[in-house]
């Protein structure tokens, strides 16, 4: 998908209120063990992965330079979906410098 693509798929998830915390908890959960039992190869974890990202990094703060926010975002989203971090969990290290 373009931008103009992704934004219209934000703003249609705005729209109906799915920027829920649980929703994302489910959707790694849920991801994990599709890829546990063989359902979801690591291709398919990965554009799960990138959706996610495309749809975070449209709300990146201006003040922080996009190469630095997704680079932190990946690293971020790998560890999620490896089960490393739990999601919700923030701290410092978990955001990355805000340069």
């Amino acid at each position: 998908m373009g931008y103009a693509e992704d934004k219209r798929v934000h703003d249609s998830i705005e729209l109906v209120g799915m920027r829920a915390q649980a929703t994302t908890v489910g959707l790694i959960q849920l991801s994990i063990e599709l890829n546990r039992a063989g359902v979801l190869d690591q291709a398919a974890i990965d554009r799960i992965k990138e959706s996610i990202a495309k749809e975070i990094s449209l709300n990146r703060p201006k003040s922080v330079s996009a190469e630095n926010f997704d680079e932190h975002l990946h690293r971020r989203l790998d560890r999620l979906f490896a089960g490393e971090d739990a999601v919700g969990e923030v701290t410092p290290e978990t955001i990355g410098p805000q340069d």
